[in-house]
């Protein structure tokens, strides 16, 4: 049952190493590998955090409200990044241990996806994100962008 700590894991510093596609909807497409940082903060003792994340390689910034709904169980992740300055439609779901899975509807290059984001892999020195996009509703998912969580040395 997810709970209002199930962010704690990620509060403070960490390093990240990103494997993204070059094309996020076409599985032959390559892969870029890149570094940054990142910083998150907790907020509603712990029903909330925010992070930042310093993406050089990508000439941006990111930052992802993360909210607890007490009432539903569960999570709504808001990404933004500072090219647009706009808030992409929020993700939605939950824990079930050290696995968080949670789902959206949004657009990519004109084409409606559906949106997984997977937390895994969590502990206070380490973490795991994957981003996969899905074109048919969900039967089939593209993953396109993992990022692994360290602590800075």
């Amino acid at each position: 049952m997810s709970s209002p700590h199930d962010f704690d894991f990620l509060h403070g510093a960490w390093e990240v190493a990103h494997r993204r596609r070059t094309d996020f909807l076409d599985p032959d497409s390559g892969w870029v590998e890149f570094a940054s940082t990142s910083r998150c903060f907790p907020l509603f003792d712990g029903a909330a955090n925010l992070d930042e994340i310093d993406l050089p390689h990508l000439g941006a910034k990111g930052l992802t409200l993360r909210l607890f709904d007490p009432e539903r169980a569960q999570w709504s992740l808001n990404w933004s990044s500072s090219r647009t300055g706009t808030l992409f439609p929020p993700v939605f779901g939950r824990f079930e241990g050290d696995r968080g899975e949670f789902y959206g509807d949004d657009t990519y290059d004109g084409k409606d996806v559906r949106v997984r984001f997977v937390w895994s892999g969590v502990s206070p020195a380490a973490a795991r994100w994957e981003q996969a996009f899905s074109v048919d509703g969900g039967e089939s998912w593209l993953t396109n962008w993992t990022m692994d969580f360290s602590r800075p040395s």
